[in-house]
């Protein structure tokens, strides 16, 4: 419904065709099964389900994957963080006491896995009354930002509770699309922004490591940093068809987007 897609994935006799909308490949296993079909799965089939979303897809040349996952620590997330290399992880959180202590023992399993947390972010951060503009926060606020510090980790922004993120979302057009120009879409915008940042400064720190670079091409690597610090609409970073080379992984974390991925 957020993307306002109809048809089901179609498969070319090897593999899934990821449907696609708004300059972005999807996949769900709401896809696949019917509208009112629960999904009732144990650990394995979760374990399963996750390997062949990411194997028996054909994702083609993507920039960026981005893989949304259900909240807490379950099968779901181990299974992903021990099947692929992953750029990073980043934690979504509200700003209240509950929902925190929840998103703060994900990060902690995902640190323990050695995987980058690449921020926090901190949804339905603050309601602004549209008759009268006074800021409400019915959930708390700042308190993903103040998790972040504590547990010194990027913070990557707050996006609101708005209607107009809900009713562009229901009509299957995304608000940085439908309404570019306002407030809201503006905060998806610097949250990935600040995400594209952070993916960069990690890609950085794994070419310092892994591999010898001259002076001269440390240069260019710099400037190549910079570029995409200043781009915007991106998302998180898993490039698929390079998972089985590390250092190809890293160096295309740098690959400038002629296009951008609007962040959902």
């Amino acid at each position: 419904a957020l993307m306002g897609i109809q048809q089901k994935p179609l498969f070319d006799g090897k593999q899934l065709i990821p449907v696609e909308a708004h300059g972005v490949r999807l996949m769900s296993l709401g896809f696949l099964m019917d509208d009112n079909s629960p999904v009732i799965w144990r650990g394995p089939l979760v374990a399963s389900a996750v390997r062949q979303l990411l194997s028996d897809v054909d994702w083609g040349n993507l920039d960026y994957l981005l893989i949304d996952l259900p909240p807490g620590t379950g099968d779901a997330q181990l299974t992903l963080a021990q099947a692929i290399p992953l750029s990073g992880v980043v934690i979504v959180s509200t700003p209240q006491d509950v929902a925190l202590r929840i998103a703060t023992k994900a990060l902690e399993m995902f640190q323990r896995l050695h995987v980058p947390i690449l921020g926090l972010l901190e949804n339905m951060s603050f309601f602004v009354c549209p008759n009268c503009g006074h800021e409400a926060h019915i959930f708390a606020h700042g308190g993903a930002e103040l998790a972040a510090q504590r547990l010194r980790v990027p913070y990557l922004g707050a996006i609101p509770l708005h209607e107009a993120i809900r009713v562009t979302g229901d009509e299957g057009t995304p608000v940085v699309i439908a309404q570019p120009e306002t407030a809201e879409a503006a905060a998806f915008v610097s949250a990935a922004r600040n995400l594209a940042g952070q993916i960069s400064i990690h890609a950085a720190a794994e070419l310092r490591e892994e591999t010898y670079v001259p002076l001269a091409a440390a240069c260019v690597r710099s400037r190549l940093v910079a570029a995409i610090t200043r781009m915007s609409t991106f998302t998180v970073s898993i490039p698929p068809t390079l998972w089985n080379s590390r250092c190809s992984r890293t160096r295309s974390s740098f690959a400038c987007m002629d296009r951008g991925i609007s962040p959902i």
